[in-house]
């Protein structure tokens, strides 16, 4: 996953920062986060889940309101229908870039600003909402000093143990917006994200969201969740969820692999646990890890697990290959591989391999596709060794094999006697 800055002009014509965070590899849609109120685009919940999106396939943007964060204007001159111009702003910029929205996410108060604008743009083809009100009038209750704000039309006020300024506009523009009859009209694929034991937004307005919402829609239990998402496996659990709901929805624009795509393999931690790592390969990402037994997460393969599935890959490719060059009856090939240490013996190392060869094969053509599983490519690089060259900084593609750079080892191996 990268990131690189996203700014753009908002509708009042401040600058507005953006965050965009990139899969490493095919982008299967581009969703937008809006944050919370108050919050900012580097909040724990904004920056974990679109993180955790884009490393599920999603370029996602996130960016902070008018007046907060890094972004221009006063937040004294903020409102709900400011925020909901400028989510509509930021999917401007982001359809002017050739990327355009098909994915709304919105946290809090955010969350009800996604509802307000995904009318308004009509290449999102799907909302997601978090821990989000029901009911604008809700915010009212985050204020302190809320009458003096009202009696004077501006105050400086608490919300959340901070102090901001406010005017009063901002409570009267709430009351100018009808949510319920919004989210009736949506006509979008709507999921409701809540914590039943959320203190700040109560569960009870995921239930008013989801009973004014029309099909299709569905609704998912944060379960023990704080309202911030303030833990990272919640965040992690909220963006899976997301983009696996989404995905029904989104077009398929998953790119397959090819020799065109760079041979290089991304590894990098996940500040999870004591091992666990994130691991970008062939377009797609996946967890590797150690067991909980030795200080692990146990969240995926170990190392020497991928070693050994690339040796069990390896064979399977090699043997259909050979089989279908020698028009074998081989009706289909399954590969158990397993590591093991043996002290006092060279090499030390053991991967121990067994074959299951279906089909009406012949005893000749089963020891035939043994002999050739000896002499697939991953297997040869394991027996004979390999060089291992280490230097710091990026790797350089054009050092690297394009993939299916050893399918000819295997085609050559396929036409032999």
């Amino acid at each position: 996953m990268q990131s690189r800055r996203f700014d753009f002009e908002g509708e009042g014509g401040h600058r507005l920062a953006g965050t965009l965070d990139l899969p490493n590899g095919p982008v299967r849609g581009c969703a937008l986060f809006a944050h919370c109120f108050t919050c900012t685009r580097s909040s724990l919940a904004a920056s974990r889940v679109s993180r955790a999106l884009a490393s599920l396939g999603f370029a996602t943007l996130r960016f902070d309101f008018t007046g907060l964060g890094q972004s221009g204007g006063e937040f004294a001159d903020s409102s709900f229908s400011g925020s909901v111009s400028d989510i509509g702003a930021a999917a401007d910029a982001m359809r002017a870039a050739g990327t355009p929205v098909s994915l709304l996410v919105g946290h809090s108060l955010g969350g009800a600003a996604v509802l307000a604008a995904a009318g308004t743009i009509p290449e999102v083809a799907a909302v997601a909402t978090i821990g989000a009100p029901a009911d604008l009038a809700h915010v009212r209750r985050l204020f302190s000093d809320v009458d003096e704000l009202l009696q004077r039309g501006e105050a400086e006020v608490s919300i959340g143990g901070r102090p901001f300024r406010m005017r009063r506009g901002f409570i009267d523009d709430l009351a100018s917006h009808d949510q319920r009859s919004r989210i009736a009209g949506l006509r979008k694929p709507l999921l409701i994200l809540h914590a039943p034991r959320d203190e700040v937004v109560g569960i009870e307005n995921a239930s008013q969201i989801f009973l004014a919402a029309k099909h299709p829609k569905s609704f998912v239990s944060l379960d023990d969740a704080d309202h911030l998402l303030t833990r990272p496996r919640d965040a992690e659990f909220v963006a899976n969820i997301i983009a696996t709901w989404a995905s029904r929805y989104l077009p398929d624009v998953s790119a397959p692999r090819t020799r065109e795509q760079s041979g290089v393999v991304s590894v990098v931690e996940t500040g999870e646990g004591n091992f666990q790592v994130e691991v970008t390969a062939g377009g797609v990402h996946f967890l590797a890890d150690e067991p909980p037994e030795v200080g692990g997460l146990g969240s995926g393969p170990t190392p020497y697990d991928l070693v050994a599935a690339g040796l069990g890959a390896c064979t399977a490719m090699t043997l259909r290959l050979y089989a279908r060059g020698k028009s074998l009856p081989l009706d289909r090939v399954t590969v158990e591989v397993g590591h093991s240490r043996r002290p006092g013996q060279k090499p030390a190392d053991l991967f121990s391999r067994r074959l299951q060869l279906e089909g009406a094969l012949t005893g000749e053509q089963h020891q035939r596709l043994i002999e050739i599983a000896e002499r697939c490519p991953v297997h040869r690089t394991l027996e004979s060794g390999a060089a291992i060259e280490t230097a710091e900084g990026g790797l350089d593609e054009k050092i690297v094999e394009k993939p299916g750079s050893n399918v000819a080892e295997r085609v050559r191996l396929s036409e032999s006697e």
